[in-house]
């Protein structure tokens, strides 16, 4: 019933075989360059006005920590030898301007950038969203829920931090450095160019780190939707998993998924701080040779004790943002490990999609027609073989037969949720692959044995078939498929929430709800798929009352496992094994004594 997520393992414990298709999968993937000039053309470049602002106050608070270093100088040279307090009051006045001043830089760009993030947060969520419900419901059967939505929420999340975090980081990191570069340049160049192979260094280092900080990212997002996807599951099946007494069995699987990212975690972490002991080391190196050779230009004369500690301070200053890019590099490369996977979403097209001159479904006549219909599965085997049906304007029209004989299938081809390898279906002689799909599936109204009912009132679910329409309407809906009984009784009534999945009401009741959504809808065609399959004998007979005054001057089309449901159809098409066996009205059937008489039989009919 649900999926199970293997344990990870030691990289260096893997055969050669499985680290080499791990090298080739990796090399598959996007460029970091690739991504960021997406991610900049794309999401980045619209708020070029607020990123310029944003770095004009780091570039106010790089000044201000630049100024803070020069200060160091006549506060070390001055102070102690006779000043006039006036110059000690001024002198300190101007640093609780430069605290200030960096203070309020830093409160401004720190709000703009994190707006620009959420912004971005927020346009790549509903952009991935819309581009999901245009997927075809075939990717939704073949990626998982939990999956999806930890793409919509924690990848989503994650590239933030790589725009927010560390735009903010990386430009105010180098302002800072620039300033204090300066700083240290304009007190002794051959001090400073002495103390710089610190920096070439660690640069290279952290280069290195990213490309493995990159790998595990990716892999412990990939784990943690497969987390995900498992509760999901898992959550919805409750009531299977505790009438199996399968809770223990359901944990070691949840623990497994835990552990491998938790592994993963790890893994990352330890790549990650390996940056900060190195940066320690050749920063204590650099820092080393500052005070030794400081020290001597000092004793020759050559600078002052305030030019070597305001040297000092520019360079221990400037090793806090040379620290932290190691930092920024490991959010950036888990910011783009999950803009790859966004973007891989992004980048699924939809196999069904509208002709380029598909014109809006304009027809008289809502008579359907499956002509010499071909249909096979994704995986190549066949689900329908050349297949005639044909549904006359205000007929009702059965399709019974065996599990697995194609019956549903059908049902999935009309609105186009699936298209035909060959063969036509027409709608008022109009291939539905010629007109829109909107227009398509607003002349449709679809009740299948899964109820669809939202964690919303009753009111809302209804309202789902025909948005903005009156109460009075719903009511009405309720009234004729027998649901206002139930829903009056509740408690909050037709304001009653009904839970994830209807999961507060009885089988019944659910679909009940789901045939009123379909008569509020008030299409001209009806497709009804296993409809009364969850009512109990009463309440189906309500409903089947209700569904032949709907079904009056429309064309219906009803899959029913239950024969004595559609013994009044116009038309029974008896199929098996995908394909059409024989076809007539019950009583012609039950004459012929085939199929359909055998499987009336079965049923207990005459």
């Amino acid at each position: 019933m649900l999926a199970y997520a293997a344990l990870a393992f030691s990289y260096k414990d893997r055969p050669l075989s499985e680290r080499k298709k791990q090298r080739e999968a990796r090399n598959t993937g996007q460029s970091s360059a690739s991504l960021i000039k997406r991610l900049f053309k794309g999401y980045l470049k619209p708020h070029l006005k607020g990123f310029a602002v944003a770095i004009f106050f780091m570039a106010i608070g790089a000044a201000a920590t630049g100024g803070l270093a020069k200060m160091i100088e006549p506060i070390i040279n001055q102070l102690g030898k006779g000043q006039s307090e006036s110059y000690i009051l001024g002198l300190g006045g101007l640093v609780i301007a430069i605290f200030a001043a960096r203070g309020a830089a830093t409160y401004f760009h720190t709000v703009i950038m994190n707006r620009i993030g959420q912004r971005i947060v927020t346009d790549v969520q509903q952009q991935l969203h819309r581009h999901l419900l245009s997927c075809d419901l075939s990717f939704f059967h073949t990626n998982a829920s939990g999956e999806l939505m930890m793409r919509l929420t924690n990848d989503v999340g994650i590239m933030r931090q790589a725009v927010g975090e560390c735009m903010t980081s990386s430009f105010k990191g180098g302002l800072t450095l620039i300033f204090l570069v300066a700083v240290m340049f304009y007190q002794d160049w051959k001090l400073s160019l002495a103390a710089f192979f610190v920096f070439p260094l660690s640069a290279l280092f952290v280069a290195q780190l990213g490309k493995h900080m990159r790998r595990y990212s990716r892999k412990s997002q990939e784990e943690t939707g497969k987390f995900a996807s498992l509760l999901s599951q898992i959550f919805l099946g409750m009531r299977h998993v505790k009438a199996y007494g399968m809770e223990a069995a359901e944990h070691e699987r949840v623990k497994g998924t835990t552990e491998a990212v938790y592994k993963l975690a790890v893994k990352g972490y330890h790549v990650s701080a390996l940056a900060n002991p190195m940066a320690e080391i050749l920063s204590g190196l650099a820092i080393m040779t500052v005070i030794f050779y400081g020290n001597w230009q000092v004793e020759q004369g050559h600078t002052t004790t305030g030019a070597l500690f305001s040297f000092i301070t520019a360079f221990v200053l400037a090793f806090d943002p040379m620290k932290r890019t190691a930092k920024v590099n490991a959010q950036l490369q888990s910011g783009l490990a999950a803009a790859e996977r966004v973007f891989q979403i992004l980048d699924t097209k939809p196999t069904i999609m509208d002709k380029p001159a598909a014109q809006p479904l304009a027809v008289s006549d809502y008579g359907v027609r499956i002509e010499n219909v071909v249909f096979n599965y994704p995986d190549g085997s066949p689900a329908l073989k050349d297949v005639t049906i044909n549904v006359p304007h205000g007929k009702t029209v059965a399709i019974v037969g065996p599990s697995g004989a194609g019956k549903s299938t059908i049902i999935n081809l009309i609105p186009r949720f699936y298209d035909i390898q060959s063969g036509r279906i027409t709608i008022g002689g109009v291939d539905v692959r010629d007109v829109t799909m909107q227009s398509l599936r607003a002349q449709l109204a679809l009740v299948s044995q899964e109820t669809a009912l939202f964690d919303e009132s009753i009111r809302a679910n209804i309202e789902y078939g025909r948005v903005g329409a009156s109460f009075d309407e719903v009511k009405r809906a309720a009234a004729d498929a027998f649901a206002d009984g139930f829903i009056e009784a509740l408690p909050q009534g037709y304001d009653t929430i009904v839970g994830e999945s209807g999961v507060k009401l009885s089988g019944g009741q659910r679909q009940r709800i789901a045939i009123a959504r379909a008569m509020l809808r008030n299409a001209p065609i009806l497709l009804l798929d296993e409809a009364t399959s969850a009512l109990d004998n009463e309440s189906e007979r309500a409903v089947q009352d209700a569904l032949r005054r709907l079904q009056k001057g429309r064309t219906t089309i009803v899959v029913a496992h239950r024969l004595s449901t559609i013994v009044d159809a116009d038309h029974i098409v008896v199929m098996d094994q995908g394909r059409v066996v024989e076809q007539g009205t019950h009583s012609e059937l039950m004459v012929k004594g085939w199929v359909y008489a055998k499987l009336y039989g079965i049923q207990g009919g005459v």
